[in-house]
């Protein structure tokens, strides 16, 4: 049992986020999560890139990076490759990771780097005020699409499942313990952990997710995920999924007895969790749980055996040797 309690993680800074924001939700699971996991604080480091969610270092006392806009997993990369031991954890939002962070986000997931990814997910600009992002709905009327969105949404969980996340989970501000339970998952999973998180943005966005986490109709609209429990949900109106074809079809069910007949969550199943994440329709429930997980050799791992091994074979290395070896060349003056 740690000793650590979540003021153990409370920085001196002020925080800088609108009253009423998500993030503060997010940012008190993170603290006590961090306080379960029971490291020390110098053995976790916090990584961000641009906008509001990317406040975040600030407000842990831990070890911290506040990056440029989309470049958060490539500075996490390099920390991860020279410091193995330390809990990475990367900071990011619908804009700046899916974004210009998108490709740097679709490659550090594919080579299963050991770190876990949080992206906010709000479907909206915050920190520049109010424009859409890859995740807004379309027909949303925003500052830069007056006469509504027309590109279809980005899907960020089908996202991190198709480059190769082998962790790929999803929860929501509003449900703290739930999120704190899926955050220390995500310190416990070995290679890329993909959470995305549902949050809020009062300011500008306000009840983007409000037909599911509403407390007067949230029993009935979000499924959770266990493994090898039934995929049911629903307190009024019970229904459950099974399968269609390829896909998933929501089913009206009778009573209890009838959750037999429904699919069962396999999370090793990346088809199943497939089709979790890209799951619609005007019954489809919200989604919150661990969609996808696998385990393969981390990135970093790998990267690290090589330099082993080439130390074993041809020595320690001499930089000076190197560079001046018969393969370098001067540059003379004429």
């Amino acid at each position: 049992m740690s000793d650590l309690s979540r003021r153990d993680f409370m920085s001196d800074q002020t925080i800088r986020w609108c009253p009423g924001c998500g993030d503060y939700s997010i940012l008190a699971q993170l603290q006590t999560a961090f306080a379960q996991i029971g490291l020390p604080r110098e053995r976790y480091a916090v990584i961000s890139g641009i906008g509001c969610s990317s406040r975040l270092p600030y407000y842990v006392e831990t070890y911290g990076f506040h990056t440029i806009h989309g470049r958060a997993p490539a500075v996490a990369t390099g920390l991860k490759l020279a410091r193995p031991e330390l809990s990475v954890w990367v900071i990011t939002g619908d804009g700046d990771g899916l974004s210009i962070g998108g490709n740097h986000l679709a490659h550090v997931l594919r080579r299963n780097v050991d770190l876990s990814i949080l992206l906010f997910n709000n479907r909206i600009y915050g920190l520049t005020k109010g424009q859409f992002s890859p995740t807004s709905e379309i027909g949303k009327r925003t500052k830069s699409s007056p006469s509504g969105v027309v590109d279809p949404p980005l899907n960020p969980a089908a996202f991190a499942i198709g480059t190769g996340a082998t962790h790929v989970a999803r929860s929501v501000d509003v449900l703290p313990k739930h999120l704190r339970e899926a955050l220390v998952d995500a310190h416990e999973h070995r290679g890329s952990t993909f959470l995305e998180i549902l949050q809020n943005c009062n300011i500008f966005n306000d009840g983007a997710f409000a037909d599911y986490t509403d407390r007067a109709h949230r029993d009935d609209r979000i499924l959770y995920l266990k493994p090898g429990a039934p995929l049911v949900w629903g307190k009024e109106t019970l229904r459950g999924l099974v399968q269609d074809g390829f896909g998933l079809r929501v089913e009206i069910l009778d009573g209890p007895e009838q959750a037999e007949d429904c699919l069962r969550h396999n999370p090793s199943d990346r088809n199943l969790a497939w089709a979790l994440a890209t799951l619609e329709g005007p019954h489809a429930p919200l989604i919150l749980g661990t969609l996808y997980q696998t385990q393969r050799p981390t990135y970093e791992s790998e990267a690290l055996r090589q330099i082993s091994d080439a130390r074993a074979t041809l020595g320690e290395g001499d930089i000076k040797r190197l560079l001046r070896a018969s393969d370098s060349f001067k540059v003379r003056r004429e």
